[in-house]
């Protein structure tokens, strides 16, 4: 049987870099998103990510540090995230963190703007056996994290 690897996917001009660390549990997703054929660049993530939760890590962080991003890729998203949360130990947690700039970050000023924006993950997430959180971390000009919160649904 073939050892279960991670899943390292180049930067591309339309792709993102794409690294999933099944030893860590970091899965990282940075750059713009928009590619032509979402499928070829997703659907072996989703792949490894149906692996990856059989064998998960205690915490898992979902890092989404996209600058740019179309629908296609939006709904392979989705379909990994809906995966993510079938991890079945109650113990565990997942940890979506998001990257915006600071002055939206700002824009988000309390627990209820963060909640609301975020309702549709409440929705998926309503199934889940294990704890699922949301960090957004500020960036300033340089591309630095200046503010965080974390926010458990």
């Amino acid at each position: 049987m073939k050892e279960f690897q991670n899943l390292i996917i180049e930067k591309t001009p339309k792709t993102p870099l794409i690294d999933l660390n099944q030893l860590t549990g970091d899965l990282i997703f940075s750059g713009r998103s928009i590619p032509e054929n979402a499928a070829k660049v997703y659907e072996p993530v989703l792949n490894w990510v149906k692996e990856y939760i059989l064998k998960a890590r205690p915490t898992t962080n979902l890092r989404l540090e996209l600058e740019y991003f179309n629908t296609a890729s939006v709904l392979w998203l989705a379909k990994i995230f809906k995966v993510l949360i079938r991890i079945k130990e109650p113990d565990y947690v997942l940890i979506v963190h998001l990257y915006l700039p600071v002055d939206e970050y700002e824009e988000m000023d309390d627990f209820e703007d963060i909640i609301d924006a975020f309702g549709p993950i409440e929705d998926i997430v309503q199934g889940a056996k294990f704890s699922i959180g949301i960090k957004l971390h500020g960036l300033d000009d340089k591309g630095e994290i200046c503010k965080e919160t974390l926010v458990f649904i």
